[in-house]
């Protein structure tokens, strides 16, 4: 008799257990957001309001957009504004909202054999690093680092191919070692670099230009083409992002006293 109440326990346990669902929210961004750190700061102060995991995928932004173009994922959070647009045009992506920016720098050796600390733009930088055939570390992944690397070097109606140009097909921490261990030039997100700034002899030797401004945005899956995507939870996160408390804790985000990116929500 105690075996057959044992036995009926376990079965009741097991159908509740069963019937419990934990909300999961799957986010593609790109890895700068992972690698600086922010979304160690902003997902679980998420997490914790609504009860709701968050499952990143940090890639490239051309790879976090293929994830959402086959509705694997319900968010996204990246920076390259033509491929964005174009993914909301194309009927993938509903409420892109403004989250914040940051910029991009040129960093290299101290050693600066290019002589780009002299350069009096982006422009200028790129052709120094072109002229001398000094090292130059690629992302080479599509991301949204990559996409504003190569619209620069279009710019300037150069196209960087030899021995000097190593396209890495690596995130943004990946290159940043590989450029540190081989004394090379290389383009990064200001976060990024910020955050890993301690292990590295690389400085920044070119910035403040506005073509380096690199401003992020969230984009919610359409529903439409995908019904099973977790649509409630990633408007949740938007309003979450674009909110007080999201702006705040960006605002908030610090590394060696510097702010790693500026909210820029929409008021």
């Amino acid at each position: 008799m105690k075996k057959l109440k044992y036995l009926l326990g376990m079965m009741i346990f097991t159908v509740a257990f069963e019937g419990y669902a934990e909300t999961v929210l799957r986010m593609s961004t790109t890895t700068s957001t992972e690698s600086s750190g922010l979304l160690k700061v902003l997902n679980p102060a998420f997490e914790k309001r609504y009860g709701v995991r968050i499952e990143v995928l940090a890639v490239g932004t051309g790879k976090a957009l293929k994830l959402a173009e086959n509705g694997d994922v319900d968010v996204l959070l990246v920076h390259a504004p033509d491929a964005e647009t174009a993914f909301v045009a194309a009927g993938y992506g509903v409420n892109r909202k403004r989250v914040m920016f940051n910029d991009f720098v040129l960093l290299g050796p101290d050693k600066d054999y290019a002589g780009v600390k002299s350069a009096q733009t982006i422009d200028e930088a790129l052709q120094k690093i072109s002229k001398a055939n000094a090292l130059f570390i690629s992302r080479g992944d599509d991301s949204g680092t990559h996409q504003k690397e190569l619209a620069l070097w279009q710019k300037t109606g150069l196209k960087p191919q030899g021995g000097w140009y190593i396209s890495a097909g690596q995130g943004m921490g990946a290159v940043l070692m590989m450029a540190d261990e081989k004394q090379a030039y290389a383009l990064s997100d200001r976060g990024t670099y910020l955050a890993m700034q301690t292990k590295l002899e690389l400085r920044i030797l070119y910035e403040g230009d506005e073509a380096l401004v690199n401003p992020y945005h969230v984009i919610a899956v359409n529903p439409q083409r995908f019904p099973k995507i977790n649509y409630e939870s990633a408007m949740r996160y938007i309003e979450f992002l674009t909110g007080d408390e999201g702006q705040a804790l960006i605002a908030g985000y610090k590394k060696q006293g510097q702010a790693l990116f500026h909210p820029d929500a929409e008021r």
